[in-house]
């Protein structure tokens, strides 16, 4: 009798979900909301809601078509191998530079308990270096020790944000929350909230990604992704409530660790030394999820011809291992960048955050939009059609409007990497040839 094969259960995939949405983001937003004020909040509802509407639509692809890969075999399907390859190329840049932007932050935050990280940039880089290869190596041993690396992390991660978000409410004071301190124009602000709180929901898709490896698929993935957003949802919005009401505002504006400030003022220091603890936690679990990422993706986009074969192959731990590898020297790389140039650290990290958004938020539109197509010719019909129309068009329009509240810049050198990739397929499409096989979009 064939032994049963084990991967990511139910409780794994929420990890992952939660795990790489709940990382750095959320615990530095607060100072750099605190000049919109209580528009934070509503800036927050409207991300959420944007989130949870991504979140529906994988939801709803994957129960009808469980595919490794996540949004590019989704764009694949739909619109053919140029357009699944523009997405995969994309959609991986932004998975390993987004591995970079918290091996980053997870620095940042130790500097607070060793100081040399942060004035020695040869130290630092090694610390942001080290944990990108502590990582692939639990990666490499399998995606049941990264699933169990996600559950542990995401749980330590938790306590303390969901201990501010609750406890916090006996220290709020209504006077520290102002709805509109800088008199910002409203519907600029809110804009503007919005750009900022997305990249705390990037992940949403991170168990529809290595399918594959997921037990029961067509049910585990949909309820994963959404019970994950929408937990990371709540844990968002009432931490940021929180927080705005413990701390004065011209405080929170300038804190380079506003929940560690938080806890401070309500438990003493012992709990700003927790929370800062906490902090290197949730990045250590964030990047750990995210670095299965990209392999798979790369993996998915390689069984379709339009990667080097080389990424589709698998360990004898079932892991992506060639792809992992590359991904991981391409984030040492941008590190090494990263540390060695004149500009600042903070100045990079909101450089490659926004980068990453941008390159996200793609797929996603895409994702959505292939929903409608699959649905208007009958390929993969939905159970409740209406339903599913409307939600794939309102995460459809979401997705273009985070894009433009991106920026001009952001959008411009995200469309320059997206046209790196064109000679590469071009040489997939002439390898192909040259094999014989039909290149002809499927």
């Amino acid at each position: 009798m064939a032994e049963k094969k084990k991967g990511l259960g139910l409780w794994m995939c929420i990890a992952l979900v939660c795990g790489n949405m709940i990382g750095s983001g959320v615990f530095l937003l607060p100072s750099s909301l605190a000049p919109y004020g209580g528009m934070a909040i509503v800036g927050w509802v409207l991300t959420a809601m944007g989130a949870v509407l991504i979140a529906l639509v994988f939801a709803s692809l994957t129960a009808r078509m469980p595919r490794d890969g996540g949004p590019y075999a989704y764009t694949h399907d739909a619109f053919g191998s140029f357009a699944g390859f523009w997405i995969a190329w994309g959609y991986w840049i932004a998975l390993w530079a987004g591995n970079a932007a918290i091996a980053v932050a997870f620095t940042s935050y130790l500097s607070g308990f060793f100081p040399i990280l942060a004035s020695n940039h040869y130290a630092g880089g090694l610390c942001s270096i080290g944990l990108v290869w502590l990582v692939t190596c639990i990666n490499l041993r399998g995606v049941e020790s990264a699933g169990g690396v996600a559950v542990v992390t995401t749980v330590i991660k938790l306590l303390p944000l969901v201990a501010i978000a609750t406890l916090g409410l006996f220290w709020f004071d209504a006077d520290n929350l102002v709805f509109n301190p800088n008199n910002l124009p409203v519907g600029q602000g809110i804009s503007s909230v919005a750009a900022l709180t997305l990249w705390a929901f990037l992940g949403l898709e991170s168990a529809a990604v290595p399918a594959g490896d997921v037990e029961n698929p067509e049910k585990t993935i949909p309820r994963a992704t959404l019970i994950g957003t929408l937990i990371a949802a709540v844990v968002y919005i009432g931490v940021t409530v929180a927080v705005m009401g413990v701390l004065p505002h011209d405080q929170l504006a300038s804190s380079p660790a506003p929940m560690a400030d938080a806890a401070r003022v309500m438990w003493g220091d012992w709990a700003y030394t927790v929370v800062g603890i906490g902090a290197a936690v949730s990045c250590l679990g964030a990047i750990n999820g995210w670095s299965l990422m990209p392999c798979h993706v790369s993996a998915a986009a390689a069984r379709d011809g339009l990667f080097p074969k080389r990424f589709a192959q698998l360990s004898k731990r079932r892991v992506p291992a060639f792809g992992l590898l590359v991904s991981s020297v391409l984030v040492t790389i941008l590190l090494i960048c990263n540390y060695s140039g004149s500009r600042g650290m903070v100045e990079i990290f909101n450089f490659i955050i926004l980068l990453a958004t941008m390159t996200t938020l793609l797929p996603y539109a895409f994702a959505a939009a292939a929903e409608l197509l699959f649905i208007a010719t009958g390929r993969k019909p939905a159970r409740h059609v209406g339903r599913a129309v409307a939600i794939a068009s309102l995460g459809f329009a979401y997705s273009v409007w985070a894009l433009y509240g991106a920026g001009a810049e952001t959008i411009m050198w995200g469309m320059l990497l997206l046209m790196l990739g064109l000679p590469i397929y071009v040489w997939m499409a002439a390898e192909k040839h040259r094999h014989g096989e039909d290149s002809s979009e499927s």
